[in-house]
């Protein structure tokens, strides 16, 4: 594992969003959804594909909070453009499980 200087960390923009549509991705090479998620008034309402089908649903989504990197270059995925990275981990099955707060909190706080 390589070191980081708490430098590097602060450079990234991890923030809290909230789920606001799913859509189908028809279009991508593996299962994905078309997410719309709030950072709040400072970011806005971000773009992203997730491939996260495996285990969330739409029905599931809408309404769920997300931790986002939220200061990576837009990121072009086939006819789409991703504008965020939602965040997870790979389960024993390799299967995304997304990375969310305890309990509720604004849209747009950056992790500390």
């Amino acid at each position: 594992m390589d070191t980081i200087q708490w430098a590097d960390f602060e450079r990234v923009e991890l923030r809290i969003g909230t789920i606001v549509e799913v859509l189908d991705f028809p279009e991508a090479r593996k299962p994905a959804w078309k997410l719309r998620v709030d950072f709040g008034p400072e970011i806005g309402v971000r773009q992203s594909s997730a491939q996260i089908t495996a285990l969330y649903g739409k029905q599931d989504l809408v309404g769920r909070q997300v931790v986002g990197v939220v200061n990576f270059p837009p990121k072009r995925i086939g006819p789409f453009t991703s504008e965020v990275l939602v965040t997870g981990f790979h389960d024993e099955q390799g299967r995304v499980v997304l990375a969310m707060p305890e309990r509720p909190v604004p849209n747009g706080t950056k992790l500390l």
